[in-house]
């Protein structure tokens, strides 16, 4: 069942999601050849802490840290570790908060230092894909135009796009309905509706969409072990057009990069 959210509910969203976005801030000035993922996931779970907020994944569904660190051929749950991350590597980052009794849950994949074009190519094609997500969540259209987008420009441009994890509602609870799948047919899935609060999240992977998990029991990888991107916004349907709670505007502070399309601030 969808459980639609009233102006209020959303306002308190937009807070818990943008403590979301200051957490992946503080974190983009701190990735770096040499620092752990463990000591990432300790930084973030204490300013999560501080700022007023429980980390939304530890100990959800026995999740044994607060961040999801995902690191090159991962795609997401990857579990923090020791080991020092390395030059040209890339790191998805998923970060949950809960706060004023609801969720915020959103990603970044982030360059380790310098990267290959190949690879900042990979995470520029699916970020971008995301924001056409986002457009395509306006009322009237449903589910499957926000994956039918996605998935044309993922494809279009010679990608896999992960087809065994998606998108999700957001509210209460971590994962609400209705599943958000990065493919599919237009006009088909559930309809958009005002007050709808979606987690659009493209897994888009350098070559085949197929994944495997590790026996860590979370780990996703790649089947064929090639990069894979991962972002993710949390949006809400607001008068019909979609508004972004969540923001990458604190990540490109830290990292001096340009601001976010005002077209969803």
């Amino acid at each position: 069942m969808v459980i639609l959210k009233n102006t209020d509910e959303i306002a308190l969203m937009r807070e818990s999601a943008q403590l979301v976005s200051k957490t992946l801030g503080m974190l983009a000035g701190e990735i770096a050849p040499g620092v752990t993922t463990l000591h990432l996931d300790t930084l973030a779970e204490a300013f999560i802490r501080d700022h007023g907020g429980v980390p939304g994944f530890l100990g959800m569904y026995g999740f044994p840290n607060s961040l999801c660190m995902s690191l090159n051929e991962q795609v997401v749950h990857g579990i923090p570790t020791g080991v020092p991350l390395q030059e040209g590597e890339i790191i998805s980052i998923d970060c949950g908060v809960l706060m004023n009794d609801f969720y915020g849950d959103h990603a970044y994949t982030f360059p380790v230092g310098e990267i290959d074009a190949e690879s900042q190519r990979l995470l520029d094609v699916t970020k971008a894909s995301l924001y056409l997500g986002i457009d395509a969540m306006r009322k009237g259209n449903r589910v499957g135009d926000i994956g039918y987008v996605i998935q044309k420009h993922c494809e279009d441009e010679g990608y896999g796009v992960v087809r065994e994890l998606v998108g999700h509602g957001l509210g209460r609870k971590l994962h609400e309905d209705p599943q958000v799948p990065n493919y599919g047919k237009r006009g088909s899935g559930k309809l958009l509706q005002d007050g709808m609060v979606l987690a659009i999240e493209p897994m888009i992977n350098m070559g085949t969409h197929r994944v495997r998990q590790l026996k860590d029991g979370w780990s996703i990888i790649t089947a064929d072990k090639q990069r894979s991107a991962h972002f993710e916004h949390d949006v809400a349907l607001v008068e019909g057009r979609p508004v972004m709670l969540s923001t990458f505007d604190y990540i490109y502070d830290a990292l001096g990069l340009p601001k976010e399309d005002p077209l969803f601030a």
